[in-house]
């Protein structure tokens, strides 16, 4: 799955096209490494997201097209 539809399904952003205008903006960085939007998610990945200030660190746990609200929190685990 790509980076920018995961991290809309997930719920980490809300919207496709801001995960996009982040992954552009290199705000978000996978296994340490600056990642477009077109990388292809894998479970055990490390996705790093910048928010201004703050940055949210996930551990990929399971990736699915599409998923409901009350289950996205359980495709990744927060580290830190």
């Amino acid at each position: 799955m790509r980076l920018d539809k995961y991290l809309k399904v997930s719920r980490i952003i809300k919207r496709r096209t801001v995960a996009n205008e982040a992954c552009d903006a290199s705000h978000v960085r996978v296994n340490g490494k600056s990642a477009k939007a077109s990388y292809e998610v894998k479970i055990g990945d490390e996705i790093e997201v910048t928010f201004g200030a703050r940055t949210l660190r996930v551990r990929v746990t399971d990736v699915r097209d599409t998923t409901k609200k009350a289950e996205s929190a359980g495709m990744y685990e927060v580290i830190d």
